[in-house]
């Protein structure tokens, strides 16, 4: 902290303060802080440069010390290259803390590498959409590529992910360039670029019928080092958004057209990161893409409400390692506490983090988790959980909750009212959310009474047709 920060502190009443912290660097360095809370608007701060090759996040919380130290949404994307920022959120708002992370600037959507992994002639997919029960004659054969871009961390630091992107075999023809966000995986190895089978098989459904779909890994899965951030909104979303900058570069190199339509969908976790990636493509890249249509499916939306309401309630969860790849995944991020260890009540703290290294199904986390997934929590944690609104987890989990927006592009919600992995009120609130906001919004309920299984092909073939009849 700055030495002129605490009387600055006190004077404005203990509601505004800069810390600084820097991983290329050593010791602390001074933000000027101006336009204090309670004082004028909110903080505007500024700070000297790290030099070439650096840029910033900044974060803030609520309290001096033993807060949650979290991202804070500004006007321009994170991580900043200038050194200065202003905070963009009401200036009635909570009082905040402020630190600014130096972290190695990333070239976004850089392709790193691309290779030809499979390929499908129409014949094949004839037979294997036959095999599905789907009644649909492909257009084209697909080929489907391995790319490997930069992106950016959860911090916003450099780093690579991976993804695939299958591409309709035609020419002479612009294309409209899907995204499709997949469900939650465990295993680095089951990543869209890493095989054909499970959900990349969408995107080649999608190729076939004439779209480029780009299909990322996420972080933490496939070629990305380091664990998966799982339902971390901000990394879902930079993740999304420069494996579509990878696609567009390779699209050029290699003589595939495409007519400026986007069109984003993906199912469970999928569902999550659609939203979070339809959030950052409105709020920071407008002027790259314009999104034709949206559609997030079986999300959970309301991860601090909705999801956690369900999980306090201490009904058996038909997946509970949801739940445990969630606590590692948070603790990655935001360092809720000194280890996962210190998370965890016996003997789930001595059986769990082994299993949550992307090596492990979730059949096999599954079966070291109890159904009631409350009794992993060390008892300390839970009763804050269950009784502090700013409990740490809490925090964690309404920084990453995606319905506080309006989506400017039309979106349909899909859902089955009966699916117990992601209750469908998530859908609900989210709907609710939009609506009042005058947003373009439906929701579609595919298979009332339906479960999270049964409402997947039906949620995936009705926004097929959707996008189809949007088309250009």
């Amino acid at each position: 902290m700055s030495k002129h920060a605490l009387p600055i502190l006190v004077l404005a009443g203990l509601i505004g303060a800069g810390l600084w912290s820097r991983p290329l660097a050593q010791g602390p360095v001074a933000i000027q802080v101006t336009n204090l809370p309670g004082v004028g608007p909110r903080p505007s701060l500024n700070w000297p440069g790290s030099g070439p090759g650096a840029a910033y996040t900044v974060q803030s919380r609520d309290t001096l010390s033993g807060g949650l130290w979290v991202n804070v949404r500004g006007e321009q994307p994170w991580p900043i290259s200038a050194e200065h920022w202003s905070d963009p959120r009401p200036a009635d708002g909570p009082a905040g803390f402020y630190r600014v992370v130096t972290v190695t600037a990333a070239q976004r959507g850089k392709l790193v590498a691309s290779a030809l992994t499979s390929y499908f002639t129409k014949a094949q997919l004839a037979l294997l959409l036959a095999a599905y029960n789907i009644s649909m004659a492909p257009q084209y054969d697909v080929g489907v590529y391995k790319l490997v871009y930069e992106t950016v961390d959860p911090l916003g630091g450099r780093t690579q992910a991976s993804g695939a992107l299958a591409v309709p075999q035609v020419t002479g023809q612009a294309l409209p360039l899907v995204s499709y966000q997949h469900g939650t995986l465990t295993r680095k190895s089951d990543a869209p670029s890493a095989t054909v089978l499970g959900e990349t098989f969408i995107g080649v459904v999608l190729a076939t019928s004439g779209y480029v779909a780009a299909l990322p890994d996420y972080l933490g899965l496939g070629d990305s080092p380091g664990l998966h951030p799982y339902h971390h909104a901000s990394s879902e979303a930079t993740a999304g958004v420069d494996m579509l900058r990878a696609a567009r570069v390779f699209c050029a190199s290699n003589g595939i057209a495409l007519n400026g339509q986007l069109f984003l969908c993906g199912y469970s976790q999928g569902g999550h990161a659609t939203m979070a990636l339809h959030r950052e493509l409105e709020a920071y890249h407008t002027d790259e893409f314009a999104i034709a249509a949206s559609a997030p499916m079986a999300g959970a939306y309301d991860l601090s409400g909705v999801t956690t309401d369900d999980v306090l309630g201490g009904r058996s969860q038909p997946n509970p390692y949801y739940f445990a790849y969630l606590l590692a995944a948070y603790q990655d991020v935001y360092h809720l506490a000194p280890s996962l260890v210190d998370l965890l009540a016996q003997p789930y703290d001595t059986t769990l983090p082994p299993l949550l290294n992307g090596q492990y199904t979730g059949d096999q986390i599954n079966a070291a988790m109890p159904a009631d997934v409350r009794q992993v929590l060390k008892p300390a944690l839970l009763a804050d959980l269950q009784t502090n609104p700013n409990a740490l987890l809490r925090i964690a989990l309404r920084d990453n909750d995606l319905y506080r927006w309006t989506p400017r592009a039309p979106v349909r919600l899909y859902q089955c009212s009966g699916d117990q992995d992601v209750i469908f009120a998530n859908a609900q609130v989210a709907f609710e959310s939009f609506r009042s906001r005058g947003a373009q919004v439906e929701l579609i309920n595919p298979v009332p009474g339906g479960t999270h299984a049964d409402c997947v092909l039906p949620s995936l073939l009705g926004a097929k047709a959707w996008f189809d009849s949007l088309k250009q």
